[in-house]
């Protein structure tokens, strides 16, 4: 796992470290120096940790004009045992969604498994983001299952031709635009 980096082609348009508006402004991160790990399989050190010890993150984009973010996920996504969407929300959402964003890619295919516990932050994230919308890209037939099973997917927009994007061949604007495109005609507005 050490060898998957996060996207790294988009970092002409936006480096969350240098934006001040984001969580992580500031960070300094080693190419060298691994000090994250998911059980024993270190991890590469562009990831940013939210506090859990099995899903990490980047945020590849964030525009505030157009009010979305796009970011990827690596790790296992466990909300039974460490609560991971309570982190996820209260140290990255809540933040970003302070500073306007309400429209979110999250791009999964990183993302190993998934361990449910209840729905109420996803809940929650749902009805804050109003006029905004979740989407769920890319993500592992069995990860969507295990979402649908737990009824998050009620909260979220996920699989069909959302998880067949080749994101990493568009700009961060186009593949909003597509996303866009594609959740409108799901919610029928």
């Amino acid at each position: 796992m050490h060898t998957i980096e996060p996207h790294y082609n988009w970092r002409h348009y936006y480096i969350a470290s240098e934006d001040e508006r984001s969580p992580f402004y500031g960070r300094e991160y080693s190419e060298f120096e691994f000090t994250h790990a998911i059980y024993d399989h270190l991890i590469h050190p562009q990831w940013d940790e939210i506090e859990s010890p099995t899903l990490f993150i980047k945020i590849l984009m964030a525009d505030y004009d157009l009010g979305y973010a796009i970011i990827e996920l690596i790790g296992e996504w466990n909300d039974l045992l460490h609560n991971d969407i309570m982190f996820f929300k209260r140290n990255i959402l809540d933040e970003m969604m302070a500073e306007g964003i309400n429209k979110f890619i999250l791009i999964g295919e990183n993302i190993y498994n998934f361990h449910t516990s209840d729905d109420s932050y996803y809940e929650e994230w749902f009805e804050e983001v109003e006029d905004g919308w979740i989407a769920f890209l890319n993500f592992r037939e069995h990860v969507l299952a295990d979402f649908q099973t737990a009824n998050i997917d009620y909260y979220v927009v996920a699989g069909g031709k959302l998880n067949d994007i080749s994101w990493r061949s568009y700009t961060p604007e186009a593949i909003y635009e597509r996303v866009n495109q594609m959740v409108s005609l799901r919610l029928g507005a």
